[in-house]
């Protein structure tokens, strides 16, 4: 591929390792943050829960693999499921994973604000706090709209002291003098309880797959890469690897620590276990802030740009494919989307005080992992179609077995939505029939207004089709 750039359009300057590193980036989780959660869900059992759950998502990721290669430009989920089933799938699909996407930087600047606040004893209340976090974001933003190669090596130094640090805790911990296999107890042992049957255990191993999702932002990187296409395998499966070997290892390491459970109960049922572990039961004060800022500030900053490019790139798809009004394709000097970075900052902006006014945000922050398996189970169905609708389209990084592949992809996608789903509650339900109902406003639009005047349009192997 040539390093040119597209009049108007993206830069198409970025390295196969900066693609890989917006990938791990983005998947490589909240570690220090959300262990409380992962913990609560899956014990000291979370390594092999990890373990599995990695061992499942491959399969999906190398059929993801499989479509990147035939599409040149970003869209991902919306272009494999406009031109395997239609466009309202397609449109479904993308809408699906953006609600897990949209998520992620009002979150991460509310965990970063939790920590310091934790950290430094601010003692700030809640709206000081959100406050805080909206400077956060506005930083972040200016961030976002400056030349892509900026972004990607800030992210990639941010993600390299994350993962830096998380190891060289997990030896730490591990040679620390309390650490025993004694701790691990009961590996299975989980807070929610069996629902049909179905252990709590299994359905918070399915939950687990939200530290997974962020492999599918390398197809909405593509039409800035400056590689071959059929090289976004390594990109997409290597992320996965990357981040499923270190959770496996540094979870394994955390829970033979000594009172962990204890912490778990008494200090960091809402964050924090490991780094509160540290401080409460080890009586060390050095380190665990050395892993807050490398972890939680630099680590947490890089999946929220991670996100937030790929966000921004599935607007700009939508806008160039006409599903949004052309007006989200514009991009400033730096050839960065305008109004799609604007957009997802004042979306931020409000879920940040909606998740502090009310359950909304928490409540939606829930179903990250229902909306991403859904989105995955429907591009797995579109990969089947694809291939029967369109035989001549040889893919570089076609999967072995053929639809017995693919159908065993969307299985494992389907049945992780189905456990998620034990794993909500109402809120969960009503926010996300508020998200839905959104998108049900924007398709209307797309129905009887915009599609009657500019048909959909997606670069294919065979040319640009219509949809």
């Amino acid at each position: 591929m040539e390093n040119t750039q597209t009049k108007g359009g993206l830069n198409k300057s970025l390295k196969l390792i900066f693609v890989y590193t917006v990938a791990t980036g983005s998947i490589f989780t909240f570690v220090n943050y959300w262990d409380s959660v992962f913990y609560g869900y899956c014990g000291t059992g979370t390594f092999l829960a990890f373990g599995l759950m990695t061992i499942a998502i491959l399969p999906v990721a190398l059929v993801y693999s499989e479509l990147a290669s035939l599409f040149h430009t970003s869209g991902g989920e919306l272009i494999y499921n406009t031109v395997g089933i239609n466009k309202h799938v397609g449109f479904l699909a993308s809408w699906l994973i953006m609600a897990a996407w949209i998520s992620v930087p009002p979150a991460v600047v509310m965990a970063i604000m939790t920590w310091v606040n934790k950290t430094f004893n601010l003692g700030l209340g809640t709206w000081p706090m959100v406050a805080c976090a909206a400077v956060l974001l506005v930083l972040y933003f200016l961030m976002s709209i400056q030349n892509v190669q900026i972004l990607v090596k800030a992210q990639a130094v941010m993600l390299f002291c994350n993962i830096t640090v998380t190891i060289l805790t997990g030896f730490i911990l591990l040679f620390s003098g309390h650490w025993h296999l004694s701790n691990f107890g009961n590996i299975f042992s989980t807070t929610l309880d069996s629902v049909y049957g179905i252990p709590g255990w299994v359905i918070g191993m399915a939950l687990l797959i939200t530290p997974y999702f962020g492999f599918e932002t390398v197809p909405q990187m593509v039409e800035e890469g400056d590689f071959p296409i059929k090289n976004s395998k390594k990109a997409i499966c290597g992320s996965i690897l990357t981040c499923g070997s270190i959770y496996v290892f540094y979870y394994f390491c955390v829970a033979g620590l000594d009172g962990l459970q204890d912490v778990y109960t008494n200090f960091a049922q809402d964050g924090f276990l490991t780094i509160a572990t540290m401080q409460n039961q080890l009586g060390w004060t050095f380190w665990p802030i050395v892993v807050g800022l490398l972890s939680c500030l630099l680590g947490m900053g890089a999946s929220l740009l991670g996100f937030w490019m790929s966000t921004v790139r599935m607007l700009y798809s939508m806008a160039n494919k006409n599903f949004l009004p052309k007006v989200f394709a514009k991009v400033n000097k730096n050839q960065q989307p305008l109004l799609p970075n604007i957009f997802l900052l004042v979306l931020s902006l409000v879920f940040i005080v909606l998740q502090n006014s009310s359950d909304f945000m928490s409540a939606f922050f829930n179903l990250m992992s229902f909306g991403c398996a859904c989105a995955y189970a429907l591009t797995m169905i579109s990969a089947v179609c694809i291939h029967h609708k369109y035989p001549g389209w040889k893919s570089s990084n076609a999967v072995k077995g053929g639809d017995a592949f693919r159908i065993l992809a969307m299985l494992i996608a389907v049945a992780i939505a189905f456990f998620c789903t034990l794993g909500q509650g109402i809120d969960s339900w009503i926010c996300f029939g508020v998200y839905l109902g959104v998108g049900v406003v924007i398709w209307l639009w797309m129905v009887c207004v915009n599609w009657k005047k500019h048909p959909v349009e997606i670069e294919t192997p065979d040319g640009v089709k219509t949809f």
